[in-house]
């Protein structure tokens, strides 16, 4: 397995919200990762998918709600995001693909 495949099985994909947009304006990009990515991780595979400098990773886990499904009651599966800020002059744009 090559390292971009292992930094794609560690970012799912960026989260496009008005509280992200918000975020964007701080130097910072939003991502869904997967829940066991740790810090150092997603800070490894931000850096070498786009190629920028990292400064901070913070990360929050969404837990899942407990919603029916066709009458039954399921759980959504639970979300882990990192806000990831970057070094001064590095940007991200997430509104065009890879």
């Amino acid at each position: 397995m090559s390292a971009k495949t292992k930094h794609y099985d560690v970012i799912r994909k960026p989260v496009i919200t008005e509280k992200a947009t918000m975020a964007s304006e701080a130097n910072a990009v939003v991502f869904e990762v997967a829940i066991d990515a740790n810090k150092p991780q997603i800070k490894e595979a931000v850096e070498g998918l786009f190629g920028v400098k990292v400064k901070a990773v913070n990360t929050t886990v969404t837990k899942g709600k407990v919603k029916r499904f066709r009458g039954q009651p399921g759980k959504r599966k639970d979300v882990k995001k990192a806000y990831v800020t970057l070094e001064e002059g590095n940007t991200i744009d997430v509104s065009t693909g890879l």
